[in-house]
């Protein structure tokens, strides 16, 4: 089943969840931007050289060597049945570069998943998260909190802490950012016919039910 699909939802809409179950049961590559960047620069290509030059002086990387890591990454035999981008596009001239690869490889867009969760549910997920200071693991007090008050499932520590950017002054920002660069994309692709919302805030279970539907009309 091919399928070529972009994944979108702002942070703590559950978007790797979503991504990990997708790509288990449709075997449609999971094309993320960190690892389209991490690939490149591993194999030097030189697109991954730029994009490193960059990353090292701590600057963003420009839209045209971006493009280029994506058009390389789609060229690729792994995603000749298919693939599902995320993390990209995140501007509108990134879209229309997109369509331009797409045109250039011959194919074209299936459908954007954007998996749309009120903003106050996101505040209240993204604020709920704590790490266990021992192994790392990731709980939410709200939603998914250690089985034992407490004590880490699978360490049995009992230190956790809360990241920086998890703070709710933070994360109401990084919400409000993240609107402000998402809404554009989503009407560019509402207007095109291909966009597809889907209720967040209705479990993961369903969540997946609706996506599943979609992806296999």
């Amino acid at each position: 089943m091919k399928r070529n699909i972009i994944l979108m939802g702002l942070p703590g809409a559950g978007k790797g969840t979503q991504a990990e179950r997708i790509t288990e049961k449709y075997a449609i590559p999971h094309v993320s931007t960190g690892d389209m960047f991490r690939q490149a620069m591993a194999e030097g290509t030189v697109l991954g050289k730029k994009a490193k030059s960059y990353m090292d002086e701590g600057s963003l990387v420009p839209d045209e060597v971006t493009n280029g890591i994506v058009k390389e990454r789609l060229s690729q035999a792994t995603a000749e049945e298919g693939f599902m981008l995320d993390g990209f596009p995140r501007t509108l001239n990134q879209a229309k570069a997109l369509d331009t690869i797409m045109a250039e490889l011959k194919t074209s867009l299936d459908a954007v998943l954007y998996i749309d969760v009120p903003a106050e549910e996101l505040k209240k997920r993204l604020t709920g998260r704590i790490i266990c200071r021992g192994c790392g693991s990731t709980y939410n007090v709200n939603s998914n909190p250690p089985k034992e008050e407490g004590t880490c499932d699978r360490c049995s520590g009992h230190e956790f802490y809360q990241r920086d950017d998890d703070k709710p002054e933070v994360v109401e920002n990084r919400i409000k950012i993240n609107i402000e660069q998402t809404e554009p994309l989503v009407k560019f692709y509402e207007e095109k016919g291909i966009l597809k919302r889907i209720p967040g805030d209705i479990g993961i279970d369903n969540v997946f039910q609706h996506i599943s539907q979609i992806i296999e009309e």
